[in-house]
């Protein structure tokens, strides 16, 4: 009798651990052929919040690490995805039909450099946009930035890891948690991603992945008032939805346009303006003198 191979459970990680939907629902996902490979957590709004209060915990903690711990815990992370290539590649490929082993390669090796890239912005972005700002009084008067704190992303369908990396780690970078919600077209990427993150050095709750469908998530996203940056790859409709939550709740909405073609791989999806969003300026005035 023939052995039947064991159809593997996919879950979401959420707060260090891995979770179904508490709602217990699930959808399909099939290779691009069209056969079954697993059932994917369809996440809920209340996923949505748990995934919140992870974050919450996570941030004090992830924020007192200094620059240079953190980039060496993201410079691991991309030590491990790159031993881990070709099991990621072929996660990439799995429900993609438009692309082939060479080009989810070139994928995963673009995300792990990306990585690398902000490893290495880590304990640098502070020296380049704080600032000592002259004034014409008895003051030293300095700029520092504070991490926002809590920040969730959409990933895109047209590149399912190298996207979501892009969007996640100027997030994370700079002390802010993260809240991602994978594509719900290609979610095998990210589900194999917190795999990876689960053994890593990043602690539990810094980065939460979920799968599901952005129609019912996003007007949790949109009127939560824990996530300070909404950062993301969205058509007109849902753009609009999320920028009149996030003025109702007072938070930053960062968004790319889903009609335009977005080049991943270009130097331009990466960097100091990334990190940005992700920051808020304080000022100091300290008096002097007599």
């Amino acid at each position: 009798m023939p052995r039947l191979s064991i159809t593997k459970t996919p879950k979401c990680y959420v707060g260090g651990a891995f979770i179904r939907s508490e709602s217990g629902r699930v959808f399909p996902l099939h290779d691009g052929e069209g056969r079954f490979i697993a059932n994917i957590p369809q996440c809920s709004r209340k996923d949505v919040r748990n995934a919140v209060e992870a974050a919450v915990k996570a941030q004090p903690g992830w924020v007192k690490r200094s620059g240079y711990n953190r980039g060496q815990i993201l410079y691991r992370l991309a030590e491990m995805l790159e031993a881990r290539c070709d099991e990621m590649a072929a996660a990439v490929v799995l429900s993609d039909a438009d692309k082939d082993l060479d080009e989810a390669r070139a994928e995963v090796l673009a995300a792990v450099d990306r990585m690398v890239h902000y490893a290495g912005w880590t304990d640098k972005y502070e020296q380049v946009l704080g600032n000592v700002n002259p004034v014409a009084s008895a003051h030293f008067n300095f700029t520092v930035t504070e991490p926002v704190g809590i920040t969730e992303v959409m990933a895109p369908d047209q590149a399912p890891l190298l996207g979501l990396i892009s969007l996640v780690l100027p997030m994370i970078t700079s002390g802010n948690t993260c809240i991602a919600l994978a594509s719900s077209i290609h979610p095998y990427p990210a589900i194999l991603l917190g795999e990876m993150l689960a053994t890593s050095d990043l602690p539990g709750g810094v980065v939460n992945l979920l799968t599901g469908f952005r129609t019912e998530l996003l007007p949790t996203f949109a009127s939560h008032e824990h996530l300070r940056v909404v950062s993301g790859v969205l058509t007109s409709s849902e753009r609009k939805l999320l920028r009149e939550g996030g003025a109702e709740s007072v938070k930053r909405v960062h968004l790319r346009h889903a009609e335009e073609k977005i080049v991943w791989f270009a130097d331009e999806q990466q960097g100091l303006e990334e990190i940005r969003e992700g920051l808020e300026f304080k000022t100091i005035w300290h008096p002097i003198g007599a």
